[in-house]
This record gives C-alpha cells, sequence and structure tokens, in this order.
C-alpha cells in the first residue's frame, strides 16, 4: 500500500495560533516545519504512521530551508492555495491524501478532488 500523504497549509496552520508568528513568518514555518517531523512516524488520529508530509509555504516564509527530519517543504511561487491544489491533482488517485487547513474555499477544492481535510488542530505546531 502506498504511503498516505500529509499536505499541510503552512500559513494557515501557523496563522491558526495567535502566539505572536506575525512578528516572523519565515520563523514560525520553520517552527511547524520542525514539529510536523513527529507526524512523520505517528501518522494523524486515524491515520496510522508512517506518512508522508508536505508543508506549502508561501510569502515572507517560502525561503524556509529543507530539513533533514524528513518533512518536505514545497514553495509556493503565487498562491499557497493553489499550489496545494496542484499538489493533490498530481499526486496518484490510488494515495490517500490529507489536507490540514481551516481555509473553508481551500477545502472544497480539495474535497472534489478526492482528498480528506483535517483542522490545524489535527497537527503540532511547535
Amino acid at each position: 500500500m502506498t504511503v498516505p500523504l500529509v499536505i499541510v497549509d503552512g500559513a494557515n496552520v501557523v496563522g491558526s495560533a495567535p502566539d505572536g508568528w506575525w512578528r516572523d513568518r519565515a520563523a514560525a514555518a520553520i517552527r511547524l516545519r520542525d514539529a510536523l517531523a513527529a507526524v512523520i512516524p505517528a501518522g494523524l488520529p486515524e491515520l496510522p504512521g508512517p506518512v508522508e508530509v508536505t508543508l506549502v509555504v508561501e510569502g515572507k516564509a517560502k525561503d524556509i530551508p529543507q530539513a533533514e527530519s524528513g518533512v518536505t517543504v514545497a514553495r509556493a511561487p503565487h498562491s499557497g492555495d493553489d499550489k496545494i491544489v496542484d499538489l493533490v491533482r498530481d499526486s496518484s488517485r490510488d494515495r490517500r491524501i490529507v489536507v490540514v487547513t481551516a481555509d473553508r474555499a481551500l477545502r472544497d477544492r480539495v474535497q472534489a478532488l478526492g482528498a480528506e481535510v483535517r483542522g490545524p488542530s489535527a497537527v503540532p505546531r511547535r
């Protein structure tokens, strides 16, 4: 069986916690990237690990470096939502895909392509 893919809407998940992230968007994205490493072996509720994790970053956070943690950083040249939709569309139809976001419009777009959606609280943020 193919390893499930978890795609995290970085800006949306970071923005879901009022912890001062706006003062340094890149640092907030790096903290999220590093916290997401724990999801790879553990998975998410009702989605056992291992899973592949892709963090989509945009704007002032788009230049954060890849890490050796196994979390893939996908840089959106324009819209993070469009990048996420492209990733879902380009993935195998036989693969379970979970998008982590609270963005209602994005939820509708990826669910129309067959992806599942979880809210930001499904992943660790620190």
